[in-house]
């Protein structure tokens, strides 16, 4: 199978795409609810994937209660993913060799995360690959997340192509509905979350990782 039409820009997600680290998060989060004397949930965790943070928050506040100190929790969290980070989180498979092939391309590429530009410093400032964007689209630089096409079509008008010739490559279930809402051909490239019939129907393919998608930029040209 190959893609629908060439694609002339890809945009991509960033955590459990480009980088190891919603396992992080989950076990940010399994631990620090623990902590406090809390059973966090799998299905709670995984129903967060790809959200906003205050999108997160709500889900949260709903599961516990309105009384869960959210804002300590989340800090306590942001502490345990940095000093992973520090550690060294891995880019997911396939990460540099796509990149030199969009160099040899010439085609522009994005990042569109649910994250803040401080997290994307955070989880992708020491693999250097930053640079290699043209631009990126965090939170704060648009009104809706995802679920939403907001992120995703902020992301084409900065890169100046329109979004039916940009390719999307998200492993989160919002992430494939803001992307696939905003008209752009979408991948789904699995992380912690399983593709659904959903997912099936709304990707151009389920890719088992970035080697696959670049073979299939490949046989696009």
């Amino acid at each position: 199978m190959s893609l629908p039409r060439a694609p002339l820009a890809v945009v991509f997600d960033m955590d459990g795409l480009l980088c190891d680290t919603e396992v992080v998060y989950r076990d940010a989060m399994i631990a620090v609810a623990a902590e406090d004397g809390h059973d966090m949930p799998l299905s709670l965790f995984k129903s967060m994937i790809g959200l906003p943070g205050p999108s997160g928050d709500r889900k949260v506040l709903d599961h516990f209660g309105d009384d869960f100190p959210i804002e300590s929790f989340n800090t306590r969290i942001r502490d345990y993913v940095d000093a992973a980070c520090v550690a060294g989180v891995a880019l997911k498979a396939g990460v540099v060799e796509l990149l030199d092939h969009l160099d040899e391309l010439g085609l522009p590429r994005a990042i569109a995360t649910s994250s803040s530009h401080r997290s994307v410093q955070s989880h992708l400032g020491h693999s250097g690959i930053i640079p290699r964007f043209n631009t990126v689209v965090a939170r704060g630089d648009y009104v809706l997340g995802k679920p939403n096409p907001d992120p995703f079509l902020t992301a084409a008008a900065r890169l100046g192509i329109a979004p039916e010739f940009c390719l999307a490559l998200e492993d989160s279930h919002n992430g494939v509905r803001a992307a696939s809402t905003a008209g752009m051909m979408t991948i789904m490239v699995p992380d912690l979350l399983d593709p659904t019939q959903e997912m099936h129907d709304l990707c151009v393919r389920i890719a088992r990782d970035l080697h696959e998608v670049e073979a299939l930029i490949r046989a696009s040209r």
